[in-house]
């Protein structure tokens, strides 16, 4: 039941660091090609960009299968409110430093590459609001904001929980609540 919770946990949070990246994507398109945005977006486009979102949440996926194969022994309770990743190392009975900097490695680049994604769209954004008026400028920023709202309050605490050496912290719970609930409520 634990793994399978893993499994999901990171499928959908994986499907989530992707979606942002698509709607950073859109917001791309509506402000600096407006009049080509029923185009560039028709339905096609947009049923290939969340297949490719949930695509790429599958290369996350293989973090649960490493955990899988650990052998568990001693006590088999977690001091969390979910299974997650660093949690259930602790609870391996081998040795999990490579597994651990595997999992930190997926992760962090993964990471990585969405948030670059994510900044360069915005950075192109930004630049190409300088052409425009300045009612157009607070239109365009006020699309924008609660986006980049959203994708601080995902990547920040993911960030601070995912890309650290396997250790949990008395402050991994509360920063769980962020990237489990607040963001997908806001978002």
């Amino acid at each position: 039941g634990c793994i399978t919770q893993i499994f999901f946990l990171h499928f959908f949070g994986g499907t989530e660091i992707f979606l942002l990246v698509v709607m950073a994507y859109d917001r791309y398109v509506a402000i600096c090609k407006p009049l080509h945005y029923t185009v560039i977006m028709s339905r096609r486009v947009c049923g290939l960009l969340v297949g490719a979102a949930w695509v790429g949440a599958c290369c996350i996926l293989w973090q649960t299968f490493l955990i899988f194969q650990l052998p568990f022994c001693g006590a088999k309770v977690l001091d969390h409110y979910f299974c997650d990743v660093h949690p259930v190392l602790k609870l391996a009975c081998s040795d999990t430093f490579l597994i651990g900097t595997l999992i930190i490695a997926n992760g962090g680049s993964i990471s990585a590459v969405a948030f670059v994604l994510l900044m360069a769209s915005y950075v192109v954004i930004l630049h190409s609001l300088r052409s425009q008026t300045a009612d157009g400028r607070r239109k365009a920023l006020s699309t924008c904001v609660s986006h980049v709202a959203v994708v601080s309050l995902f990547f920040i605490p993911c960030s601070f929980v995912y890309l650290r050496p396997c250790v949990t912290l008395p402050a991994d719970k509360i920063v769980a609540v962020f990237y489990t609930v607040v963001t997908p409520l806001l978002n």
